[in-house]
């Protein structure tokens, strides 16, 4: 008899649910434990219960494969304060009793709990998504809670991976601690003509300026809003994407999108839909005061678009020179960059012509596996 080789198992922690598209972590996971599976890991995915997008409550696929992913549902409160803790917590005990080779915990909120499987001596990997706690939608204990995820993760991960060098930095200054960058992938998608946009919001193609992220303070939303009220022209302003937890910040860029009516809220997009709205937009705004590194910026650049972002170290570490950039919060700066790439429609081109190919060059997620297989195997 041959000898067998044992197939390896990994658990992913930390992600609200997979399949979704509710954030970029939840993207991350995807396409990670997708490909994982295809190279013969066995991986659980341990989604949270009772997530919402646009008022629809996705299937929670209980004990379900997809894509050769085993799906494990882990029930926690919705109370945003207690979700990510209370979900870790659970998730972190019933991955004890899996025989995992590796736990790979996203984020810094579930990260608080990483120190336990190694007392149990399971290697542990922990990504980084973001700094979480800088971001303004939490609360005194919430970010007390992301700031301890990430005290724990720099002192008991065996591994942790970054997404930016500003971030590598940081945990090399803060703590002392040697990282791993890998960055986000990305694949070169499809285009395709504005036909679902035509029908629902009357976009016929390069006639609007999108925006595709959650609807939260640190995307900066509101600048963009503010900086094209005094914008004259007849391209339309789109903002896609669901809220995840800011209702109240939700809220208000509903009530500043009622004042101009050229600007069209879609909510939370998927699909086909999505993919016209990247296919055809005139300008792509990311104007975030905080970022990890964004998903949409990935995918817009990917569609060729010409991209127009806050000047924040994780955004142009992205983009180099293949974006235009403005100063971080500064409306009046966001305003006059938009107003040139509109007015120039030759410069639009040239961000369209190279954008592509650079991003898809630089970033895949064939290269994210690999490097992430590595920390897995050490």
């Amino acid at each position: 008899m041959g000898n067998k080789k044992k197939q390896k198992k990994v658990a992913m922690i930390g992600h609200k649910r997979i399949p979704s598209r509710e954030g970029g972590v939840e993207i991350v996971v995807d396409e990670l434990s997708t490909r994982l599976v295809k190279l013969g890991y066995r991986v659980d995915a341990y989604n949270r219960s009772g997530y919402h997008v646009s008022g629809k409550e996705y299937d929670e696929r209980r004990g379900k494969i997809y894509k050769g992913i085993r799906l494990i549902t882990i029930p926690t409160f919705q109370n945003k304060k207690l979700n990510a803790i209370v979900y870790s917590f659970l998730a972190t005990l019933r991955a004890l009793f899996g025989g995992y080779d590796v736990i790979h915990y996203h984020a810094e909120g579930p990260c608080v709990m990483l120190w336990i499987p190694k007392l149990f001596g399971v290697r542990v990997v922990a990504t980084i998504h973001g700094l979480d706690w800088q971001r303004s939608k939490w609360g005194n204990f919430a970010s007390y809670i992301l700031k301890l995820g990430e005290k724990v993760a720099a002192k008991w991960a065996d591994e942790i991976i970054v997404l930016s060098k500003n971030m590598q930095e940081y945990f090399a200054e803060n703590y002392k601690r040697t990282t791993v960058y890998i960055p986000n992938g990305i694949s070169r998608p499809e285009k395709y003509g504005a036909e679902i946009i035509r029908k629902n919001y009357n976009l016929c193609g390069d006639d609007y300026i999108l925006f595709m992220a959650r609807i939260v303070p640190e995307k900066g939303i509101h600048y963009l809003i503010e900086a094209f009220y005094k914008i004259k022209t007849d391209k339309k302003l789109v903002i896609a994407g669901g809220s995840s937890h800011s209702t109240e910040y939700r809220d208000k860029i509903r009530a500043m999108a009622k004042k101009d009516e050229r600007i069209i809220l879609t909510g939370f997009v998927q699909g086909r839909e999505l993919e016209e709205l990247y296919s055809n937009a005139a300008v792509f705004v990311l104007p975030s005061d905080v970022e990890g590194m964004a998903i949409s910026l990935l995918e817009a650049m990917s569609y060729g678009n010409c991209c127009l972002v806050s000047d924040i170290d994780e955004n142009t570490e992205v983009t180099l020179d293949h974006a235009e950039t403005f100063r971080r919060g500064d409306v009046k700066d966001l305003r006059k960059k938009l107003v040139y790439l509109l007015e120039n429609e030759e410069k639009r081109e040239e961000y369209k012509r190279n954008s592509q190919d650079f991003i898809c060059s630089r970033y895949s997620w064939e290269k994210v596996v690999q490097k992430t297989v590595e920390l897995y195997e050490k």
